[in-house]
């Protein structure tokens, strides 16, 4: 079976139960043959194409993209985002990462600072974390009453149906990671002091209350996989397994697009140029 349709079987189907401990984090059963190295070729194919592909809907102005990617701390979302889209032309894509709420945020609805940046005709947007904090973090650290971050839900859906019936192309992409593999990458950023920036106290907070982010997030694929916003879950504990599979997804996505450059309406054979 060909890659671009066995990553198939990390999709989310909606209503599927999900058990997310049950998924191994770093299996690589797509790509064993030649390992790590071998691979590296096939994702530079990839790399090219997806380059190919972005040159088409930058050109065409038609279609939207909009990707996003969720994980616990240290999952690999800035990394993804550096090597999957590092060849693509950065006039057609934006990262926006959403931090935690300031105060002009929550003086407004929770989707007040989400809506201006999806993407319009001709962009990728990647959302480095999202809309989904809003109902994770609410829910978890008990920041409001249960009945905020349940009716949240609907508002999300509704958000999303209505983007894509708008015309948006929605991604979502859950990158999963273990327990130990955070550790280790915690360990790795306190070890090196040029990474110290990355590393916040408070992310052992978070740790600390892994299980529960777990059922919260296996919750709220459950409820917001849709068939014009599905999810992916990616073992996450191989870098270059991850970055494999989001660039094959990535890929799949804009082929299915069936764009084209647009033809321009004067005969380029009556053009000259003295």
């Amino acid at each position: 079976m060909k890659i671009g349709e066995a990553v198939k079987r990390y999709r989310v189907k909606s209503g599927q139960k999900l058990d997310l401990g049950s998924i191994e984090t770093g299996e690589i059963s797509l790509y064993t043959e030649g390992g790590k190295a071998k691979s590296l070729e096939l994702f530079d194919k990839l790399r090219d194409e997806l380059q190919a592909l972005q040159k088409v809907l930058y050109a065409q102005n038609k279609h939207r993209l909009l990707v996003v990617l969720q994980a616990m701390d240290t999952g690999g979302k800035d990394g993804c985002v550096k090597h999957v889209f590092s060849r693509v032309d950065p006039q057609g894509v934006q990262v926006k990462a959403f931090k935690k709420p300031n105060e002009d945020d929550l003086a407004h609805d929770f989707l007040w600072r989400v809506h201006p940046h999806v993407p319009g005709n001709g962009q990728i947007v990647i959302f480095n974390r999202s809309h989904y904090e809003d109902i994770l973090a609410v829910r978890v650290k008990k920041l409001f009453g249960d009945e905020v971050w349940k009716r949240r839900y609907r508002h999300v859906i509704d958000f999303e149906r209505m983007l894509a019936e708008e015309g948006t192309t929605i991604i979502k992409i859950f990158l999963h990671i273990s327990k130990d593999e955070q550790k280790r990458r915690l360990e790795s950023r306190l070890a090196n002091p040029g990474k110290h920036w990355k590393f916040n106290p408070d992310d052992l907070a978070d740790r600390a209350r892994w299980s529960e982010f777990q059922r919260a997030y296996e919750d709220l694929i459950e409820k917001t996989a849709a068939d014009h916003a599905p999810w992916f879950v990616i073992p996450g504990d191989r870098k270059w397994y991850r970055n494999l599979l989001v660039a094959q997804i990535m890929v799949d996505t804009l082929r299915s697009l069936n764009m084209d450059f647009p033809q321009p309406d004067w005969d380029p054979a009556s053009v000259v140029i003295e």
